[in-house]
This record gives structure tokens, sequence and C-alpha cells, in this order.
């Protein structure tokens, strides 16, 4: 029996396995939407804004293991979703976006909302296909599947022409791909991995540094596995969270701009360096001259040979799953004879607890204003450390990644490489459809909240009990922090003098709002929001607006230039 482009497109979501679809409907797609209103295999979650679509659907796929799925129109359905489609891009989340498209004889001509979403995306995505003719539209959406979910994942997307979802022809879902031209690398090398572990016994100043490719490889156990069995410090990045537990004694913290003393300290003054699934950003390492400064030996891990080298020349390039490469090492570490260089070890060690010691997240507990460091710190307390949190992006960010000790991978959802604000409501939208019972957190703040507070409507259609936590100091925080450090305490257009009444405006969507405007009433407030299991609260912190956070380093200096007060 035929199909029309439209049934072809809902059947190949089905066959694949999707549960959710994130989207907003529009002339070019309407056909696609028709098909949906047929079926029951696969859910649609109407958003408010195409870009929120990506954004919980990139949610959705941090959260578990499964690709997030997007179907957008035409135009401005297709530029919308752009930021979340970058978002994505940024911090390889393996996802696959559907844009609708004028029909084809009409491309190329300024047709009503017509735009060139191939060239649009095609700087932010693993790839993208225009479909030309019906026949080839299920292959390429299991070709955009495979892409995005293999090897370094990321988003892909496939633009659909209105005439394609009309026309028919047979429906067969692939049941495998083979592209020629792209076959990502798996297995390690095992001559590069026993170099590796050769220059990693023989260290003395040892330092695992591991990334957000640990938690998207599902790697966690295996990088606690051998960090365990060797010994040495590790930390993580803000994409690395959880990736190895916060609490074990030999994590040192995050790293980087706003990383711990010790964890910056030790991964400038290392001679053997072990990065696993990262990519030695500039929020990571600072100044590349200045990590140079320090004679090391670098091995790095990574799915994507692009990555390795790219900003600093490695010794022992790995190329392979993070999951295997990391298995095999523990493998021939416990089979073997040689250890770790034991007094070597103390003797580094001992240096890092004096680095510890200058205790470098320290904050004034006794405040009769509330601390936003405190706020979290009671998040974690009340939650156990067992919640999903999500964020925005700015100081919040960055508090909740110093102040939440994530313990488990996939339970840190925010948006690293792009640093996209708005993010963190529809990315708790998309982590509860993947965890139905988990408690879920929203950590925010005023300017960011309000980049996609219309999604407050779709959580109340869908009874979303997100809790959002807004960390409000009525200014955009890390601008203002910026312009008091560099820029002479002149605070352009970073004060936010027009806010709305967050909590009547949470109860006008129909939810709960809390203020809180006292240290002492912190705890008590959280607590109730949490067991309020079934409804969204807003809890609206007034936060101290002259808090900064601690460490820093300056854009452009290097790890050991850390300003600590």
């Amino acid at each position: 029996m035929e199909l029309t482009g439209a049934e072809i497109t809902v059947r190949c979501l089905a066959d694949e396995g999707v549960e959710y679809l994130f989207g907003y409907p529009g002339g070019a797609v309407l056909h696609i939407y028709d098909e949906l209103f047929k079926q029951d295999r696969v859910k649609h979650i109407l958003v408010r804004h195409e870009q929120a679509a990506v954004h919980a659907a990139d949610g959705y796929a941090r959260a578990c293991q499964k690709p997030g799925v997007v179907l957008v129109t035409s135009g401005p359905g297709a530029t919308n979703a752009v930021t979340g489609i970058a978002t994505a891009y940024m911090d390889s989340i393996p996802m696959v976006i559907l844009t609708g498209q004028v029909p084809t004889h009409a491309i190329g001509q300024d047709a009503f909302q017509e735009v060139d979403s191939i060239g649009i995306t095609r700087p932010c995505v693993k790839h993208n296909f225009l479909v030309k003719d019906v026949h080839d539209l299920a292959a390429t959406i299991k070709k955009a599947f495979y892409i995005a979910t293999t090897g370094r994942p990321g988003p892909v997307v496939v633009d659909i022409p209105k005439d394609i979802t009309m026309a028919r022809c047979e429906y067969s879902y692939p049941t495998s791909v083979s592209l020629r031209s792209y076959n990502p690398v798996v297995k390690g090398h095992s001559g590069q991995i026993r170099k590796a572990l050769n220059l990693l016994l023989e260290a003395k100043r040892p330092m695992i540094y591991a990334g957000g490719g640990v938690v998207l490889g599902e790697a966690a156990a295996e990088l606690t596995q051998l960090v365990r069995s060797l010994g040495f410090p590790c930390t993580n990045t803000l994409m690395g969270l959880g990736g190895f537990p916060a609490s074990d004694p030999q994590y040192m913290g995050m790293l980087g701009m706003h990383g711990t003393y010790e964890a910056n300290m030790a991964m400038q003054h290392c001679d053997v360096l072990l990065a696993v699934g990262a990519r030695f950003d500039d929020r990571v390492i600072g100044n590349p001259k200045h990590f140079f400064q320090e004679d090391r030996r670098i091995i790095h891990i990574d799915v994507d040979p692009s990555s390795i080298s790219k900003r600093v020349k490695v010794d022992v390039p790995i190329v392979g799953d993070v999951k295997d490469v990391l298995s095999e090492m523990s493998r021939q570490i416990a089979a073997g004879t040689q250890k770790p260089d034991a007094a070597a070890l103390k003797s580094w060690w001992t240096q890092i607890e004096l680095w510890r010691a200058r205790d470098c997240l320290k904050y004034d507990r006794t405040s009769a204003i509330i601390k936003p460091q405190m706020v979290i710190e009671k998040l974690w307390e009340v939650t156990g450390g067992d919640a999903i949190v999500t964020s925005d992006v700015g100081q919040h960010q960055m508090w909740a990644a110093q102040f939440y000790r994530f313990d488990k991978p996939r339970r840190w959802l925010n948006s690293g490489g792009l640093g996209t604000m708005g993010v963190g409501l529809p990315y708790a939208m998309g982590a509860l459809l993947a965890h139905p019972d988990a408690a879920v957190a929203c950590v925010t703040g005023e300017a960011s909240i309000q980049m996609c507070i219309q999604e407050l409507s779709t959580c109340k259609q869908y009874r979303m009990p997100v809790k959002i936590l807004n960390l409000n100091n009525r200014y955009m925080g890390m601008v203002r922090q910026w312009q008091e450090f560099f820029h002479g305490n002149r605070y352009a257009e970073s004060y936010m003098d027009a806010l709305p009444d967050f909590v009547k405006l949470a109860e006008s969507y129909g939810h709960v709002g809390i203020r809180i405007e006292k240290p002492a009433d912190i705890e008590p407030a959280i607590r109730e929001a949490f067991a309020r299991k079934n409804e969204l609260v807003f809890m609206d912190f007034i936060t101290d607006q002259t808090e900064n956070v601690f460490p820093m380093v300056p854009g452009g200096k290097g790890l050991s230039e850390m300003i600590l007060v």
C-alpha cells in the first residue's frame, strides 16, 4: 500500500522508537500534523515557541540515552529553531529536527515563509538533508537518526517540502544504514593505549581531566573504576559533572574559569594529563600559551578525531569510544604488574591537599541577605543530591555547578558551549518526560527565565511539576560581574529595573509561586516545593545583588591566575 510523505514521516518516527515529538504547527507541515492526529504511537508536545521545542528535545536527550526529535514549520519556524540547534551542536547532543519547506517548485522563488534552512543551519549541524523525492524520505530519516546518534553525537536537520508530504510511494523503513563516507571509529588503537598506560604509570604528578564525552558515551562507571584503581586526582568540566562522583575524595571539583583552586592548580602543574572526552576549550584551560609554560605529556581520548590537537597539541592521541577505551585501560592495568609510583603519588596528594586548604568556595554564611550559594546547598540537602538539575546561563549556572555535588551522570543539564539563556525551563520539561518520577529542579535567574517563560503554559498543559529556583539579584548577574571587574563599574544595560512579580506571574499560568527573602526561609520553601509533587512551584529567591562567582580566571589569563576573593 502506498503512503503519503506525511504518513511516511510519522511511520518512520514510530518505527524508530520515538516516544516524544516536540513541535509547533504551521502551513508547511500541516499534512504531517494531520497524520500525527490520527495515531497514538508518537506523542506530540506542543510548546509555545520553536526555540523551546528544540531546547526541550535537547533536554530530553541529555537526560536519557535517546535522541531528541523536533518538528517545526518553514520560514520563521525553522529560523526560531536555529538557536536550539546551535546549542545542541556545541554540546554534541543527538537530535533530529524535521523542518517544513515550501513546495519544491517554489524553492528559490522567495515564496511565502521560505528560508534556505539547509544553508542557514549548515554551520551548526552535524549534517542536514533536503528531501527532493518522496522515495528518498524514509531512507533519509533513517540516515538522520544514524548520523545523529553515532560517533560524536549532534543535531541533524531534515528539510521536507510540502509537496513531498503529499506525494505517495510504498513505505519501507531501512533496518540499518551504511554510509561510505561516514564510519566512526569505536575501538581505540591497542598500541596507543599501551603508550598511554606507560606514561600514566610512570607519572609523578598525574591528573585525569574528564569532559562531557564521558556522560554522552555512558562511560561514568568505566572512568570511576580507572580513577580509583590508579589513585589519581580527577576533575570534571562543566559538561562532565557527574561523570566522576563529586563525593569521592579523589575528586578535585570542576576546573576552568570558575573551577576550584585545587583543580586548576593540579591541572596546570601535573606532569602527565589524561583527557577523556573533553576538548581543551577556552573556558577550561584559559590561555594556551600559559598552559604550556609547564612541561607535561598529554594523552587525549576522544571519539572525534577533529577534536584531538585542535587547541592543544597532545602526545598520545587515542581515537575511539571512551567507554571502550577506558575499559581496555582498566583491563590492561589489572592484567599487568606495573603500578603507579606510590611515593611520588603521596607527595603529589600532599601538595593537592595544601591547595584544597585554601577553601576557595567559602562565602559569608552569616549574611542577613540570601546568598545564592546557600540556596544551591539547601537544594542539594533537600533532594539528597539525587535531583535532575537544569540551569540557565549566568552566575546561577556557575553556583549550581560549584555547590550541587553531582554523583551521577545525566543529572546536570545546562548549555555549556553556546551559553544559551532560556534553556533551563525547556530542559526541565524534557527531563521530566524522560524521567516522569524524578525530582527536577530548574536553577535560573530573573533575566534568563524570561527568555522562554511562555513555556509555563506548556508545563500547565502537560502537568509538568518542575521546581523553579529563581536566584533573583535584579541584575544580569554575570554581565554585571564582568562590568564590575573589567569595565569600571559601568553597569551598561545590565540592571533589570522592570521585573514582573514572578509569584503573580506563576499564579497567572495556574502554578504555585513563593517569594523568599530571608535565609532562614530557604530550606522550608524548598521542602514545601518538593512536597507539592504534582505542581509546578516557582520560588523567587531575593538574593544579594553584590555577590560574585569565585574563583574566576579572567579572559586571556592562565589557570593559575585566578581571582579568589
